[in-house]
């Protein structure tokens, strides 16, 4: 792998990092506005913590559409201002719906770069090392997160308005993303959907990419014949990978991932831990999401997508069962982050090393964008539903069936793991798009 390659793919792949800091930045704050602005448990679900889930989703349906019009590049360089407003905007509002609305458009920032990151990356990646360099998108937010629980850890008690500082420290890398971005190539992929021939054979001899410029014009030419008959990822030739992305975004969102992450502090409260040591808790949550990513990471070239989604899916069923009887037997002490510590590096190893690569190379590349923001806006619209739904539904039924529940559905991902997915590893975007489109051909 070039230095240079990886160079602009982690720059790309930094959209994760904060993607993953706010994302988690609001679970120090949230328990303080809600006391601050006195809102109903259903009212700070939906408004507080919901806006922003509700914008990432909104990104995520039409994050296609900068992505394909104008490119990749510019659209990451548009996501990373929509990160330093949001950032500003809510370390300034003095009211929960002010709040909500500045959350809202980071969260358009977080579900657009689900679509353009691992779209772009995947487009400048030699096939060999896809899956590495589509997975440091995933390093990035898992780091992001850890940062994000660390921040809050240090910034907690600092003033009376504290949670100013936890949500507004974000612009910072915010800012220093959106000026490394300028300095990225556009994909050359996309270039050449334009009719940008020249400019996109100079990148590719830049970066020294193996595949060449008459594969990839190949590969073009049917995709502008497909879309002279008004293709779309909807129509039955595609049908098998617009399922197993609506699956594994399904799945992802139904571990309770996101819902986890969005209430680590109040979860491990519940567990009956102090504030301070939820706190904590949560940083070594963050840290063992990190390790776990990047030892995902490393194996995911060499064993596969697949390998890494069986060894998520046990750890899945095994640690949210112990996490839901914790709860119900009333198990006290250091169980319940015990097994959320499991929880998180079964994840990290499965589908958080897994999805946006996975997502990322079934579709063929006229419609990489759109079935990438496919993906992504069903895995944003459940991280909506689902995180919105906690406090009332832990109000209403406690922690310990919202997470038997979560056990149940990671069931259901093994077998789809078994009898559906396949292996997408070392396989070119061009080879892929024949061997996932052909079966529905007919």
């Amino acid at each position: 792998m070039s230095a240079k390659i990886f160079r602009i793919s982690l720059i790309a792949a930094l959209a994760g990092f904060l993607f993953g800091f706010d994302t988690v930045v609001i679970s120090g704050a949230e328990k303080k506005l809600q006391l601050l602005w006195e809102t109903s448990d259903a009212f700070h679900g939906t408004v507080v913590i919901g806006m922003a889930l509700f914008g990432t989703v909104l990104g995520a349906i039409f994050g296609g559409i900068p992505t394909n019009k104008l490119g990749r590049k510019k659209t990451l360089i548009l996501i990373g201002l929509l990160y330093t407003a949001s950032a500003l905007g809510s370390a300034l509002s003095n009211d929960p719906v002010t709040f909500g609305i500045f959350r809202f458009i980071g969260g358009i920032g977080i579900g657009a770069s689900t679509v353009a990151a691992p779209s772009y990356i995947s487009e400048i990646a030699p096939a060999r090392n896809r899956g590495k360099l589509v997975g440091m998108y995933q390093f990035n937010i898992v780091f992001g997160i850890l940062i994000a629980f660390f921040s809050n850890y240090l910034l907690n008690g600092i003033s009376e308005n504290d949670w100013r500082w936890m949500v507004g420290v974000e612009a910072i890398p915010a800012f220093i993303y959106t000026v490394f971005a300028f300095g990225i190539p556009k994909s050359p992929r996309w270039l050449l959907t334009h009719g940008k021939e020249s400019e996109a054979s100079a990148i590719l001899d830049r970066l020294g990419l193996e595949v060449t410029i008459e594969q990839i014009k190949e590969d073009m030419l049917q995709s502008q014949m497909a879309s002279k008959k008004s293709e779309t990822i909807f129509i039955k030739k595609y049908r098998f990978p617009l399922i197993l992305a609506f699956l594994i975004a399904f799945f992802n969102q139904f571990s309770g991932i996101n819902a986890f992450l969005y209430y680590a502090p109040r979860i491990f409260e519940a567990a009956g831990l102090g504030e301070d040591t939820a706190l904590l808790s949560s940083i070594g949550i963050g840290f063992t999401n990190l390790v776990f990513t990047l030892f995902g990471i490393y194996l995911i070239d060499r064993l596969g997508r697949r390998q890494l989604m069986y060894f998520g899916s046990f750890g899945y069923i095994i640690s949210l069962t112990l996490v839901a009887m914790a709860f119900l037997l009333n198990w006290t002490g250091l169980m319940v982050p015990t097994f959320l510590f499991l929880f998180i590096a079964a994840h990290a190893i499965g589908q958080g090393a897994v999805i946006w690569v996975f997502i990322s190379e079934v579709f063929p590349n006229h419609l990489r964008a759109s079935g990438q923001a496919f993906g992504s806006s069903i895995h944003w619209i459940l991280a909506w539903l689902i995180p919105s739904s906690i406090p009332v539904l832990f109000a209403w039924i406690g922690p310990g069936p919202v997470f038997g529940f979560f056990a149940f559905m990671m069931v259901l991902q093994l077998l789809f793991v078994h009898f559906m997915m396949p292996e997408t590893k070392g396989v070119s975007l061009e080879e892929l798009s024949k061997k996932l489109t052909g079966r529905n051909a007919s």
